[in-house]
């Protein structure tokens, strides 16, 4: 198993080789409930979530709803 870099929401992270988005959300303790993806520019559905493996230079953004008032 290799690392390869990712830039999620401009910075600079690492992630195992053959993770799937699915994966590497669940790694970094995202509620796959609420948030949305940016996988390279493109919003990704959740149900392909799973299928979508991560490559050396993606650039993943991940937004998640905030509260307030």
């Amino acid at each position: 198993m290799f690392m390869i870099d990712l830039t999620v929401n401009g910075k600079l992270r690492k992630a195992n080789d053959d993770s799937s988005l699915e994966q590497y959300l669940r790694t970094i303790d995202i509620d796959l409930k609420f948030v949305a993806v940016g996988y390279n520019g493109e919003v990704i559905q959740k149900d392909r979530y799973s299928d979508l493996h991560l490559c050396n230079g993606d650039v993943l953004e991940i937004v998640r709803p905030v509260g307030g008032g």
